[in-house]
């Protein structure tokens, strides 16, 4: 009996019919036969390689923590100041209100199956109400729902950029933006941060980095690693930049809100006129879920430059892994709105005491540079390599300060700003003045003054 092949086409919903060749289209033999003919462009024996894209994949954090020796003081317990995670240690729970969302969520069984791949209506237009404000008016279909801000932040590079394209991104940032980039091809350009001024951006510098290939300037306020928190004079003057040459933002606003008292936090998209801005924000650290896995992008394009085009290509990107937790998204319009502002308000005053402490215990110390932060969960410390010089780096720094105190502070190599190091305020009180105190005990130790340098490092 003759062997007969047809053509399957799988459509994206898993169901198949019988189509014509092209994307999706595969030959299959009638009778299970091979193609001979396909066989013979396959040469002989296993040869399995990893993709290029996942060749092109490094997050620098990792690549340089896991080559470090760290091995703890063994008469000391273990600090880690490096975490950015704000459940570690117990002392940050999240509010009884949003584990009720949660809980509200599962019982009612409604949340069991496939949500869109841009989250439900409801849940999206929740978003919308919570973050819609006169000058920057936000719907229902602004809104793409993911899981977590990482995955919004990777939707956002995704549709804006082409291989051989480049970004500006913030030197120090987080190491995220250019893991990213990287493994799609796209070139990073690292903008200048001042901490002299608090962090603020070298405009002119950001400036000059812009060229025809420039498709997207990445500006993260308030900041990981840096704890600032830009003022509106200074925002409005990024923008500036960004409608002079053209070049759309995207914002990662995920600390949004997570200011000190004193200071102010302004989103980026009611100042803007005409720039169009992708905003990435999400649950994990306001409402101290990170695992939750619920973030989101905010479409702000009011002059519709971003047009049709933009959002078409977020929402068949989203379609890949077919959106974020629906038990989350179930739960998400009661926690925006039933959080009470007392959980923000207590998270914030303890960030706060917990960053003043550490800023001012560092500041007493010889050789080391803090930075004060005024908001998001970090503290940038400088330190004065030519006053340690059994280190050559950031690196050898924060790898000896493990060894012999038990005290893990990331360097800030892996953030592309070397001779830093950054620390994370969300310890518990005790724990933090204990650290401190181990820091004073490891510089006294290594610290060596020059000739003109007469300080007691006792003092």
């Amino acid at each position: 009996m003759e062997s007969k092949s047809y053509m399957i086409h799988t459509n994206g919903n898993g169901v198949q019919s019988n189509g014509v060749q092209g994307n999706g289209i595969h030959h299959v033999n009638k009778k299970g036969s091979v193609n001979k003919a396909e066989l013979r462009t396959r040469k002989p024996g296993w040869n399995i390689r990893a993709s290029e894209m996942s060749k092109n994949t490094l997050n620098p954090i990792r690549a340089i923590v896991d080559g470090m020796k760290l091995t703890p003081n063994p008469d000391k317990a273990m600090i880690a100041l490096s975490i950015g995670d704000p459940t570690v240690f117990g002392n940050l729970p999240t509010d009884e209100t949003i584990l009720q969302a949660m809980k509200d969520a599962i019982d009612s069984h409604r949340y069991n199956g496939y949500a869109p791949s841009v989250g439900y209506l409801q849940s999206r237009e929740a978003v919308a109400n919570f973050y819609s404000c006169p000058e920057a008016p936000l719907e229902g279909k602004d809104v793409i729902l993911t899981s977590g801000c990482s995955q919004a932040i990777e939707l956002c590079i995704s549709v804006l950029c082409n291989p051989g394209d480049n970004i500006l991104v913030p030197c120090p940032g987080f190491s995220l933006y250019k893991t990213l980039a990287v493994s799609l091809g796209i070139q990073v350009k690292l903008y200048n941060l001042q901490p002299e001024k608090s962090w603020e951006i070298d405009l002119e510098h950001m400036e000059s980095l812009i060229n025809e290939k420039t498709a997207c300037l990445i500006v993260n306020n308030p900041s990981n690693p840096c704890g600032s928190v830009y003022s509106k004079e200074h925002l409005q003057d990024i923008l500036a930049v960004a409608s002079k040459h053209c070049i759309p933002i995207l914002a990662d606003e995920i600390y949004g809100d997570m200011v000190f008292p004193g200071y102010s936090c302004h989103y980026m998209a009611p100042l803007s006129r005409d720039v169009p801005i992708l905003s990435c924000g999400g649950l994990a650290k306001r409402w101290l879920v990170p695992g939750w896995r619920m973030g989101w992008i905010l479409i702000h394009d009011r002059n519709q430059t971003f047009g049709s085009e933009i959002r078409e290509g977020l929402v068949k990107l989203s379609q890949r892994i077919l959106g974020p937790c629906t038990i989350v998204q179930g739960a998400l319009e009661s926690i925006l709105n039933s959080t009470p502002k007392e959980f923000l308000d207590s998270t914030i005053s303890f960030l706060k005491s917990n960053s003043e402490l550490c800023f001012s215990a560092l500041s007493s110390i010889p050789g080391l540079t803090p930075v004060r932060p005024s908001g998001a969960m970090y503290l940038m410390v400088g330190i004065e390599m030519e006053h340690f010089p059994e280190f050559r780096n950031d690196v050898e720094f924060t790898e000896r300060l493990v060894t012999e105190q038990s005290v893990f502070c990331l360097p800030a190599t892996a953030f592309e700003y070397p001779n830093f190091f950054r620390i994370v305020v969300t310890v518990p009180e005790d724990m933090m003045v204990e650290a401190c105190s181990r820091i004073r005990e490891f510089c006294k130790t290594h610290y060596r003054p020059d000739t003109q340098d007469t300080s007691d490092p006792d003092q």
